[in-house]
């Protein structure tokens, strides 16, 4: 049976995360329903990156099997039974066997703070009116490439046991009027992204040390880490699969 990618993005703030829970509603409920109603079948997804309660994407992808020829227009009339906040950009055909999650060889995550108040970021940041050092910023996102185990930023109500990711990016940015936490890796822990900035935010306040950075790190105790960092400053930016994968686009 043809199998196919969705592309999505999203804003998340009305949504209980991405993938579908009881009694409360999700980007993956949404995007099922759409289906649903466009296609008069049931149609069951499987997610590539799970966001968390009101973080954003600016990509991200579901997979799902259909037996019956989707053509490029039908993109039009998804997106008119989808709520304003959710778009379907892309539709593409792939082997039977590409699985949107297992496939994906790296994500990429933006954090974004700034410290006057703004309305137009109300939703998009995190609001934070104290003074930072932004050197000692810098040196805290380059010691993370040091290190694979991250358990220590990975919270506790979870089941996994690997605790070891690969960092090939972490930086800040100075963009006008906000700071930014580029991370890119081959996969991340639950609440990952916010206890790494939580934590940085401490080091650039001088709260903590650099050497204290490194000891919470390799501590593997959740409890050391800084997990207050709030959801709206989070974005899944971009999830990357092996080259040709993709090729097919509708």
């Amino acid at each position: 049976m043809p199998r196919y990618f969705l592309e999505v993005a999203y804003k998340g703030t009305n949504y209980s995360g991405f993938q579908v829970q009881e009694n409360a509603n999700s980007i993956q409920a949404e995007v099922e329903n759409a289906l649903h109603l466009f296609f008069r079948n049931s149609i069951e997804l499987t997610g590539s990156s799970r966001t968390d309660t009101g973080v954003h994407a600016l990509q991200n992808f579901f997979h799902f099997d259909y037996d019956k020829s989707i053509e490029r227009k039908f993109l039009y009339n998804i997106n008119s039974i989808l709520p304003a906040d959710i778009v379907v950009k892309n539709i593409y055909e792939v082997n039977e066997t590409d699985n949107c999650r297992f496939a994906a060889i790296s994500r990429e995550y933006h954090y974004t703070i700034y410290d006057s108040k703004n309305p137009f970021l109300q939703e998009f940041g995190w609001f934070y009116p104290y003074q930072m050092n932004i050197e000692l910023l810098h040196e805290a996102a380059k010691v993370l490439l040091e290190y694979q185990n991250f358990q220590s930023f990975s919270k506790r109500n979870t089941q996994v046991t690997n605790f070891n990711c690969q960092l090939l990016e972490s930086y800040w940015t100075i963009e006008q009027d906000r700071i930014v936490y580029h991370v890119k890796g081959n996969r991340f822990l639950r609440g990952m992204v916010r206890g790494l900035v939580g934590t940085m935010v401490r080091v650039g306040r001088g709260l903590i040390s650099i050497e204290q950075f490194h000891q919470i790190i390799q501590s593997h105790d959740c409890t050391q880490a800084d997990f207050t960092t709030p959801a709206q400053g989070l974005f899944l930016v971009q999830v990357n699969y092996p080259a040709g994968l993709l090729l097919k686009k509708l």
